[in-house]
């Protein structure tokens, strides 16, 4: 188990962030996000990302809750190589509905949502990096662990960050 004093570090630190214990409490900046290109046309690297390195094969899970009340607000677990290769995956508000949402970027930005009921039960997010896959698993409350998507993600290089995303 990781702990916030294992060597986690910030890409792009939000404008508030403090630890309870085993808790992190974080409010994101404005328009920051991670996404690269498809169908909106532009490219953001400006999330808040706070991670550690990991070499290999890994299994990462958070569990979280937060206020999503602006267009794509988000947050959950990242993994990532480079500002262009990386995968996503928490919760997200678009269409005026709370979504689990799974991006996955390979020089572009592939994105899956599957809207859920609102809650205010926190929500847990399971991330798999095995061989040449990403396999993501949600779930809310205490339900049991559902598959959100399994993807494709080139195992090289085995260097890669991992920790927990907000937007």
């Amino acid at each position: 188990m990781v702990h916030f004093a294992d060597g986690l570090t910030w890409l792009n630190e939000p404008p508030f962030w403090a630890v309870e214990g085993s808790r992190l409490l974080a409010r994101s900046g404005p328009s920051t996000d991670f996404w690269q290109r498809t169908y909106y046309g532009f490219a953001h690297d400006n999330g808040h990302f706070l991670h550690r390195p990991w070499q290999g094969e890994l299994t990462a899970e958070a569990t979280f809750s937060g206020r999503y009340e602006t267009l794509y607000d988000q947050a959950g677990l990242m993994l990532r190589v480079d500002a262009e290769r990386w995968v996503k995956c928490g919760i997200e508000q678009t269409d005026g509905a709370m979504h689990l949402s799974v991006v996955v970027s390979n020089g572009r930005s592939d994105w899956s949502a599957q809207r859920i009921a609102w809650t205010d039960a926190p929500i847990g997010v399971r991330l798999t990096r095995m061989g040449d896959a990403c396999f993501v698993q949600f779930r809310v409350g205490d339900a049991p662990w559902a598959m959100g998507r399994l993807a494709h993600f080139p195992p090289e290089p085995s260097l890669v960050q991992v920790g927990l995303a907000f937007c």
